[in-house]
């Protein structure tokens, strides 16, 4: 009898964390894809765009927030998951570099409006690099209503730089978005998702965790490890990607860690935080 009551709380708690999303929940993930450039052998993109494409079938997120993505990461993934689109700009204001992507399910939401900034000292300047980054660093975002309900919410999706020389850079980012969110509607739920390059313990979670939650801190369901970056070989060793938010209530989150034959879909680990929206 123990072990049937086991095995019905485990399936219950999967179908929480994997099921379809349940009327009133928003389903967050951020992804960073890793790039279609690197040189990665057995991990390159030919090699994992299925098996990225699967797990997001699998998860059934509403929205995702993406990093590193080229435009044939986005169009090889939206071929498999026709019931996805995508929108954004690349860093440098084209299409030929990595994108900040954001995906989201057409038949769920509506795309109300987009834009995206720079993180540099003129942030609406295309391609701007300051604050000694050796990229162009951005901010892609959109206010999203959902179809069931008209319910609007805004998504900010970003890539900070990643050397140890860059915390500085990484904090300025944090404060001018910190800054930039100011100007939004103060009842529009707002989600931000990325790859952070740096921990919670971080000056740039402190400054943006001032006016916004970490998914990862207050959801009171948790799965899967708590740090997502692994190099493609599933020990993570650092919490990177987060998903913050305000005006909204979590209600889970997970560090997904789907693979298949020894191969994983990227470099990091993807996050989902469901919401109560």
């Amino acid at each position: 009898m123990f072990r049937l009551r086991k095995l019905a709380l485990l399936a219950a708690l999967a179908a929480a964390f994997t099921g379809p999303a349940l009327a009133g929940d928003l389903k967050v993930m951020t992804f960073n894809v890793r790039t279609i450039t690197g040189p990665d052998g057995p991990n390159r993109w030919e090699m994992r765009k299925d098996l990225f494409a699967d797990t997001i079938r699998q998860m059934d997120p509403d929205v995702i927030g993406t990093q590193e993505l080229g435009q044939q990461q986005g169009d090889d993934t939206v071929a498999r998951l026709p019931q996805f689109t995508w929108f954004g700009r690349d860093r440098f204001g084209g299409h030929k570099d990595e994108h900040m992507g954001i995906f989201y399910r057409k038949d769920r939401l509506k795309l109300i409006k987009s834009g995206d900034f720079w993180l540099s000292d003129t942030p609406d300047k295309v391609g701007s690099i300051t604050w000694g980054n050796i990229f162009p660093r951005m901010v892609n975002w959109a206010l999203f209503e959902r179809l069931s309900d008209h319910k609007q919410f805004y998504l900010l999706d970003t890539h900070y730089p990643y050397r140890d020389s860059d915390e500085e850079a990484r904090s300025k980012s944090a404060h001018e978005m910190a800054e930039w969110v100011k100007k939004l509607p103060a009842g529009v739920p707002v989600v931000i998702t990325g790859d952070f390059n740096t921990g919670p313990d971080s000056e740039s979670h402190k400054a943006l965790t001032a006016t916004f939650k970490d998914a990862w801190d207050t959801a009171p369901e948790k799965a899967g490890p708590d740090k997502t970056f692994h190099n493609f070989t599933g020990n993570p060793d650092k919490r990177i990607d987060w998903i913050l938010y305000r005006g909204l209530e979590p209600k889970s989150v997970r560090t997904i860690t789907i693979s298949k034959d020894g191969r994983y879909p990227s470099d990091h680990f993807p996050v989902q935080a469901d919401f109560k929206i």
